[in-house]
């Protein structure tokens, strides 16, 4: 299924600007393999339109609705707020990352400020460094306060990190906070991902339609 003649216009939107939060940190630069470089520009290079991807759409509605809720004070426009939303979803998907995960690493980060620029140099909603633009390759055209690219960046090296980490996300929090074996940061994240960004969807009686996938070019 496919977003309505509304929802069309959700990648189409600029979000509004602002200052970073309290905990926005920044990653630190490490040698990478040229593999893992190798991999990790193949990662950042997707240009698929961004979609919810859910057994229903009805399922998928649920979702955006559950988290634009929450996300009504930080982000009032509707439009900007799904639109960020599905491509949380899609980009944290992608990643192998829980979307509600991103969520609560975004409002720790950044406080959802499109504009958000660390004192270490750190931008946008996930607050990346500008030297991974630099380490892999992108070139002048990835801007780190656009928002997809933003994410996209964020996703992918939270990913990296978690690799590094074999798995173990509040090491991998560290890093990417810039303040490995520090505990602050991590608890915060995990604080924040339970306590406001936590979805359980509702479950649903027996008909289903064919397919849930919520993208935003489709009528």
């Amino acid at each position: 299924m496919r977003f309505n003649r509304t929802l069309r216009v959700l990648l189409a939107c600029a979000l509004t600007a602002g200052a970073p939060a309290a905990y926005a940190g920044a990653q630190i630069y490490e040698p990478l393999s040229a593999s893992v470089r190798a991999a990790l520009t193949k990662a950042i290079a997707d240009q698929a339109v961004p979609y919810l991807a859910f057994e229903t759409e009805s399922e998928a509605r649920e979702w955006l609705n559950s988290m634009s809720a929450r996300l009504e004070k930080r982000i009032p426009d509707r439009v900007a707020r799904e639109e960020l939303l599905v491509t949380v979803h899609y980009e944290a998907k992608r990643a192998g990352l829980d979307p509600q995960m991103v969520l609560g690493l975004i409002q720790v980060e950044s406080a959802f400020r499109k504009y958000a620029l660390s004192s270490a140099g750190a931008r946008g909603f996930m607050q990346v460094m500008p030297f991974w633009v630099n380490v892999l390759g992108a070139g002048e055209d990835y801007n780190l306060f656009h928002m997809r690219t933003n994410l996209r960046f964020g996703c992918v090296i939270l990913r990296h990190y978690l690799d590094i980490e074999k798995g173990d996300l509040y090491r991998a929090l560290g890093r990417y906070n810039g303040s490995l074996g520090k505990p602050q940061y991590p608890n915060i994240v995990l604080a924040a991902w339970r306590g406001t960004w936590n979805f359980l969807p509702v479950p649903k009686a027996a008909s289903r339609s064919a397919g849930g996938n919520l993208t935003a070019s489709s009528m």
